[in-house]
């Protein structure tokens, strides 16, 4: 891979060898992209069989409240796995689409990747346990108020 001669690089070096490559880099990206594509297309694939045959057995169990017990940890499961991936995929597609982007949108996407996962999967959690959900609600309602 050639690369831009020193004189014309300046001072936008960076880590990303590919922005000052002088080759075309359209095919390192798109295979970048179908690599993480395809990693989430398999994972779903394998987690919707998942689900699909906990469903099946959730709806094996006779009483309606254990049925609704479980359905209440699938939908955790579930909110926890979706706020993992969609930004996981929105960084890589501004990182490989977003070249005239603006800086802050690069920075901002990385750090909701960063930060909210893990912020929010103990939410998502605890959320479910009905002391802290009436402790959350009674929080809220007092600011309301």
């Amino acid at each position: 891979m050639g690369f831009v001669a020193p004189q014309h690089v300046g001072s936008s070096l960076t880590a990303d060898g590919t922005r000052i490559s002088c080759i075309d880099t359209k095919i390192n990206s798109a295979f970048g992209l179908a690599i993480v594509i395809s990693t989430a297309a398999l994972d779903s694939v394998l987690i919707l069989l998942s689900y699909v045959l906990i469903i099946h057995s959730v709806l094996g169990i006779a009483s309606p409240e254990e049925q609704k017990k479980a359905f209440g940890t699938c939908v955790s499961h579930i909110s926890a796995v979706a706020i993992f991936y969609i930004p996981m995929i929105s960084l890589s597609l501004v990182h490989r689409f977003g070249k005239h982007a603006p800086p802050l949108v690069h920075t901002l996407i990385a750090n909701i990747y960063l930060l909210i996962p893990p912020v929010m999967n103990p939410i998502i959690y605890s959320v479910k346990t009905k002391q802290i959900r009436k402790a959350m609600v009674k929080m809220v309602l007092s600011k309301l108020i």
